[in-house]
């Protein structure tokens, strides 16, 4: 069996966006018990993370660590970007999507999600604005 859908998710900006519970609802609604979840971020300008869910501290370390690693396109360490057209966030955004991943596969195990105790999915958008994201979730099994 075989079952597919978008969900369109908001974002608040910069930050991580936890969508498990949105996921888990498509999960249980299929019918399947025993397969895989595979979820595709069609965007280039955030990611997807499976990470802890149960200390926000996390989420807010994760985003620190990322603005250090990659700063904004008007740090002046960041003087050699050539894509600029669409704003100072835009080309690190691509960077940090390059250096995580836009697609997951999660076994479902019994009816679920096969996610440990504190385990979150997570949309990891990485520009400052708000945007619509767009995941495909794909499930296969019985």
């Amino acid at each position: 069996m075989m079952n597919q859908t978008t969900l369109n998710i908001r974002t608040h900006g910069a930050g991580l966006t936890e969508v498990t519970d949105l996921i888990e609802a498509f999960v249980y609604d299929s019918g399947i018990t025993t397969g895989l979840a595979t979820i595709f971020c069609q965007h280039t300008s955030c990611s997807l993370l499976i990470q802890e869910n149960a200390d926000p501290d996390v989420c807010h370390d994760l985003q620190a660590f990322f603005r250090r690693l990659v700063p904004d396109g008007n740090d002046p360490s960041m003087q050699w970007l050539i894509h600029t057209l669409e704003g100072p966030d835009d080309m690190p955004a691509h960077i940090k999507a390059a250096l995580t991943q836009t697609s997951l596969s999660v076994p479902i195990t019994n009816g679920r999600l096969a996610l440990g105790t504190w385990q979150g999915i997570y949309v990891f958008e990485h520009r400052t604005q708000p945007h619509q994201r767009a995941l495909v979730v794909h499930l296969s099994g019985e």
